[in-house]
């Protein structure tokens, strides 16, 4: 499974960007996605994951200000950033949960996957 992620820049707090990450390869056997973020000097954190059924989860810290939704039809995930602020200024990663074992025909490694990381920078 491969992840390609656009969509991130520089915005002044109180912006708006949408991330989008598409998933090409094996994609049968991708279960959740979701987006990742790591700041300079601090841990990769979780902001935001989806399931295939669309139930979706949120680090408190974004709840209310960002929305993450999913075309599986395109294995395309996307994570709608309203009301920035300069804390969440970061490197944002895609992520792919894979399934394990045989799906239709395909052997799933029930690893992670991620995107290269595209940057967001919010300024004051």
């Amino acid at each position: 499974v491969q992840l390609v992620e656009s969509g991130g820049g520089l915005v002044q707090a109180g912006g708006s960007l949408r991330l989008s990450c598409a998933a090409s390869g094996d994609t049968i056997c991708i279960s959740k996605m979701g987006w990742y973020r790591q700041a300079p000097g601090k841990e990769r954190e979780m902001v935001a994951t989806i399931t295939g059924g669309s139930s979706t989860n949120y680090a408190d810290s974004v709840k209310g200000r960002f929305t993450i939704s999913r075309d599986n039809a395109k294995n395309t995930v996307f994570l709608q950033m309203d009301s920035l602020k300069p804390e969440d200024t970061a490197v944002y990663y895609c992520n792919a949960r894979s399934k394990s074992g045989f799906n239709r025909g395909i052997y799933c490694l029930g690893t992670d996957y991620w995107g290269q990381g595209t940057q967001v920078t919010v300024s004051s």
